[in-house]
């Protein structure tokens, strides 16, 4: 991204459909063709540009061999390229007899309209109702005028809303329409067995196809990440075994980043249990957030908004019972899902987790809410998981600094403002 501008990937249909009308022997359209030949021409192009990296002696540590993966079909590419354009048209050189068709069709056309431009420009205008030739039932027409129309002899072919204008096929013409009429049909027929041609020079290549655009997808979604990594100016993380979590200047991803507060965040290491208070709007839960988001994208294969040299964990699991505060009655309604939540956190949790509680024990009696909360975190502490709570409960502040016991993990007391 930073050298080259990124993997050059256009836009592409998905052709999983198209592919699926190859198997069950059906001819594609010239649309679907073109589809296809979009992704074997960016084949074509991505490896030509990794080639190119690899001859600048550009170091990768893996997309070479996912490229590899990458099945080029030059044959293919060709003549699809040669024989349909970009919008599903077949091109004329698509086959010789289509091109000496068209060129027939042109032909006729130029006589056609030569003996019609004869009538808009002649002595015989005044019998029209415009001075220009239009086209019914794939036909050259006049617009002539009503009570002329045995004037130029011919077919009708159709008539103005008014009914004051009938569009007449000069009886002059009708021979050369006919034979306009012919070519154009066989230019159809030829264009369908061109597009049966080249289905079915396709279909042998179905699964390469297929795994052409899945490889082709995922280096879509690298390209992605790496914008993205830029736009947020997101950093490579290190990664612990013993999830150690070191967050240098973190910042939730969805908060503007020229607005966003960076915070230090660390667990794992000399603290394996974190207690966050502070007053209200202080950033106590975007903290969890942050740090749940962070370690999230780590583990999607993501760069992280935190500074260089930031490390995350490799948890299996990453538990949250996140939800803001709300009103006493709204607090008492949801305090029992909160509880259903948590009791299935701990029963899902190992000591490879990482737990994340928004004020936890809340809504409930006070006293109660803050024995809860302790007894949850004990609980936590058994299980061996990394968590971090926040709270206003001053009993649980003072537990978080107090606590002593041998078997429970060491505790930090953070102060959010």
């Amino acid at each position: 991204m930073r050298l080259e501008g990124g993997i050059p990937l256009p836009k592409m249909a998905d052709v999983t459909p198209h592919v699926k009308r190859l198997a069950i022997e059906g001819t594609l359209s010239g649309t679907e063709l073109a589809q296809i030949g979009q992704v074997l021409k960016t084949v074509s192009r991505v490896v030509d540009f990794f080639d190119g990296l690899q001859d600048k002696a550009l170091e990768l540590r893996r997309l070479y061999a996912i490229v590899a993966e990458l099945v080029h079909l030059p044959d293919v590419t060709r003549r699809l390229s040669m024989s349909v354009t970009d919008d599903g048209r077949l091109t004329d050189e698509a086959s010789p007899e289509l091109k000496r068709i068209r060129r027939r069709i042109t032909q006729i056309e130029g006589s056609v309209r030569s003996q019609m431009n004869g009538y808009t420009r002649g002595k015989q205008a005044k019998y029209l109702s415009e001075t220009l030739v239009t086209i019914r039932d794939d036909r050259y027409v006049l617009p002539v005028k009503a009570e002329y129309k045995n004037h130029f002899g011919g077919i009708v072919h159709d008539q103005s809303a008014s009914g004051l204008t009938l569009y007449i096929e000069p009886e002059a013409v009708v021979s050369e329409n006919n034979r306009l009429r012919e070519a154009q049909i066989a230019e159809r027929q030829e264009e369908r067995r061109i597009l049966l041609e080249l289905s079915n020079l396709l279909r042998p290549y179905q699964d390469d196809i297929s795994a052409n655009a899945t490889v082709l997808g995922h280096l879509d979604f690298i390209n992605a990440k790496a914008r993205y990594a830029h736009e947020i100016k997101a950093t490579e993380p290190l990664l612990s075994a013993e999830n150690h979590v070191n967050l240098r200047q973190a910042r939730h991803p969805l908060i503007d980043q020229k607005k966003v507060v960076a915070n230090d965040i660390e667990i794992g290491g000399d603290y394996k249990a974190i207690v966050v208070t502070g007053p209200n709007t202080g950033g106590k839960t975007i903290t969890l957030k942050t740090l749940g988001l962070t370690q999230l994208m780590a583990q999607s294969g993501l760069f992280i908004p935190a500074n260089e040299n930031s490390q995350v964990g490799l948890f299996d699991e990453v538990f949250a019972d996140i939800g803001d505060e709300q009103s006493i009655e709204q607090n008492l309604s949801t305090f029992s899902s909160h509880m259903d939540n948590i009791a299935a956190i701990l029963k899902a949790a190992t000591d490879h987790s990482l737990i994340l509680l928004d004020e936890v024990g809340a809504g409930t009696d006070p006293q109660e809410g803050a024995a809860l909360a302790m007894a949850i975190l004990d609980n936590v502490g058994t299980i061996g998981s990394e968590v971090i709570a926040t709270t206003h409960y001053p009993e649980l502040k003072a537990y978080g600094t107090t606590d002593q016991k041998p078997s429970m993990p060491a505790w930090s007391l953070t102060k959010k403002h």
